[in-house]
Parts: structure tokens; sequence; C-alpha cells
């Protein structure tokens, strides 16, 4: 499946912005808990989060292949945070951002960690990265700032293009009822359990578990059959 082209205004908007946020303060944009962030609070804060949304489901999602042993997936890595806690639990880590600022921060803080690979990617496609070359693929406090649902399927299609076949990908949107005329690019676009399930069907996913519907702490773990 070949991801669609989007607006570039609305997609250089995202960039231009991000990058403006990761120059006036990156840690706080990426987990607003704090405006001064220590690297061992930053980076614990990510680990609380893997302890929250993935080990609770580690064993469907290591169904067939050892944590140690998976090539993994995280979009919108931003500073890391999440990006250093995951290279701990699994083999290799991809992490990908629409901002070159906040990559740049992200490759500073994690250089030692050898098993992870950061991109800068063009905001609405994953091209870099091969097909059904992934064993798991999450996303946290990302999609929440997307304007565009468009956009949102795409990465969505294209994380389906990138998994192999029975592998997951579990994502956090907007699930409050945010119409895209209303959307910027930190309060995004919702979406409906209607709206993820059209979507996922097109994406050729299927749907394992959606919690927090019309919430913006909506959470979905597709299925790559």
């Amino acid at each position: 499946m070949k991801g669609k082209r989007q607006d570039p205004t609305i997609v250089e908007k995202m960039r231009r912005e991000w990058d403006q946020r990761a120059q006036e303060n990156a840690r706080h944009y990426v987990a607003t808990g704090k405006t001064e962030w220590s690297d061992e609070d930053f980076f614990k804060s990510g680990q609380d989060h893997v302890e929250q949304f993935i080990l609770p489901d580690i064993k469907d999602i290591c169904a067939r292949v050892r944590a140690s042993e998976m090539h993994i997936l995280e979009i919108g890595c931003g500073a890391g945070r999440m990006t250093e806690p995951l290279s701990r639990l699994f083999g290799h880590v991809d992490a990908v951002d629409i901002s070159s600022e906040m990559v740049a921060r992200a490759r500073t803080a994690l250089a030692a960690r050898e098993n992870v690979q950061f991109h800068v990617n063009n905001g609405f496609d994953l091209s870099m990265l091969p097909d059904n070359s992934f064993d798991f693929a999450f996303s946290v406090i990302v999609f929440q700032h997307i304007p565009r649902k468009s956009v949102v399927e795409n990465y969505i299609r294209e994380t389906w293009r990138v998994l192999r076949s029975n592998s997951l990908f579990k994502f956090q949107l907007q699930g409050y009822p945010i119409a895209e005329r209303h959307a910027d690019t930190w309060v995004g676009v919702g979406f409906s359990e209607a709206d993820i399930a059209d979507c996922a069907a097109r994406c050729g996913f299927q749907i394992k578990k959606t919690e927090g519907a019309g919430t913006q702490d909506f959470w979905i773990t597709l299925l790559k059959p």
C-alpha cells in the first residue's frame, strides 16, 4: 500500500511549529508535566509509560519473537523520552520524527544507545523505511497533535506497510470530538470509534483492542494479519 500525498502547507506548518517548540524547550513540549527536566526524570517518565502501556501487553507483542530480538518502530520520538526505555526492552529501535530539532536533541541524549537509529521524516509517511521490516510499532502523545485525519490515516497505512505479518501497532490519539476546523498542531483532530474502525479496515488492519474512546487518551491496538 502506497502512502497518499498530503497538503504541503499543513505538513510544513507541523514541521515549523515543532521545530520552534524544540528550540524553545524541547523536553517541556514533549512532556508538559515539568518546565525543566533532568535527564533522570525525563527518561524515567518514558519508562513509566513503557510500564503502563507496553508491559501489560508484552505477551501479545512478543507472540512471535522475543523482545530482545525484536526490531520496533517508534513514531514521533521527539527528544527521545520513550526511545531510551524502548531501547532497553527491545533489540533495535527505529525512531522517526518530523522535527529535525527534536531529533538532534534525541541523538545527542542517546548517543550511547547503539541499537537506536533516528530518522527525520517528511511528516506524512515512512518512505525511508522498507516494507515488512518491523515486529512492533508504537506511538504516544503524537497523533493527538496532528490537525488532519488524512495525515494520521496515512501514518497508519504506512505502518501497515512496514510491519511484518502478525505484528501489532499500538498508539494513542485524540478521542475527544475536535473537528479539523478547530484543530492545530497542538490540539489535534479527534477520532471516534467509528472513524478508527473505518480507517483500520481501509488500511488492512484488524482491531485488537480500543480503550478510552471519547477522551484525549484514546488507545488503539491493531493487528496486521
